[in-house]
């Protein structure tokens, strides 16, 4: 019986999406929203695809860097990995796309999930911090957001890693102290977690190397397919993966990622259906861009267990 309820469940999400999909599309008018892609250089798009797939490279290698001793000289292997967890991501609701990283680690590595999924928090914890940075930065005056606020928030944001980073190794030293099942499992994952000031340090570098690789293709992709500047346009492409990073995503993302889009560029741009013409498309390329990355690697061997 819950099997079934969760089959429903599953059919009444998706019916809703595309529902929302056929009257979105309806209202902004098939030609608009094809528009933008006629007149498009087709060497901009090319770059953008290049920077795209340059920033899955980039996420896999903050993979393979962290977790070296397992994964040393299984790259390609580790970006296929990759590929499919962000297609998930991108797919599934609520977050729940993130279930494929820990449970394809341990199947092609043997990686233990009290090792794999604290790391996973902690790279969620730096997207959230770099996208949100890179947001201030690039629109906190176009959004109103005052200098004292700014900088406050900046500097609140800059020291949230560092804090957690600190607090890791207090908090293991009073846990391993203690006897019983769930402080070993406590102190295991703690252990997973940056354990010295190089590792932290090259996970910070690799988070902020992709993220500026990548809204700077999303960005640029926006400001294209609507009038737009390219700093508006990085701002709205932060708007949307604020939806996948935070627990607000909607099947597929549809609604929840045009709505980050509409709710940073509102203010800049009074058309609505130019805005929401805009934000589909460029859900359309990162999906796109997405799935062709993950069955792109599927001619990628899997990696053999010994």
């Amino acid at each position: 019986m819950t099997v079934v309820r969760r089959h429903v469940g599953a059919f009444l999400g998706w019916a809703a999406v595309l529902l929302l999909l056929v009257g979105a599309v309806g209202w902004i008018g098939p030609e608009r929203l094809i528009a933008p892609w006629q007149t498009m250089d087709p060497l901009a798009l090319l770059i953008a695809l290049g920077l795209m797939v340059a920033s899955y490279l980039i996420r896999t290698l903050r993979i393979t860097r962290y977790f070296s001793a397992t994964l040393r000289g299984h790259f390609w292997s580790a970006f296929r990995l990759s590929s499919w967890h962000n297609l998930m991501n991108n797919l599934l609701p609520m977050r729940s796309g993130e279930v494929a990283f820990p449970v394809l680690m341990q199947r092609y590595y043997g990686l233990p999930m009290v090792q794999s999924v604290p790391v996973l928090l902690w790279f969620r914890l730096l997207d959230l911090q770099v996208v949100l940075l890179i947001g201030l930065a690039a629109g906190g005056h176009l959004l109103g957001i005052g200098t004292g606020l700014l900088v406050f928030l900046t500097l609140g944001l800059l020291i949230t890693p560092l804090v957690a980073y600190g607090l890791r190794g207090r908090l293991r030293d009073r846990l391993a102290g203690r006897g019983g099942r769930v402080a070993s499992t406590l102190v295991s994952m703690l252990d997973s977690l940056p354990d010295r000031p190089a590792r932290f340090v090259g996970t910070l570098f690799w988070t902020w190397a992709n993220w500026l690789v990548k809204l700077a293709a999303l960005g640029w992709v926006l400001a294209t397919l609507a009038p737009l500047t390219f700093a508006q346009g990085v701002l709205g492409a932060i708007g949307g993966d604020l939806t996948t990073v935070l627990p607000i995503h909607a099947p597929g993302g549809f609604g929840t990622y045009e709505a980050g889009v509409a709710v940073f560029l509102g203010p800049m741009v009074a058309e609505a259906r130019t805005v929401l013409a805009a934000a589909v498309n460029l859900h359309l390329f990162v999906l796109g861009t997405a799935m062709l990355a993950a069955v792109g690697s599927l001619l990628i061997r899997r990696p053999r267990r010994h």
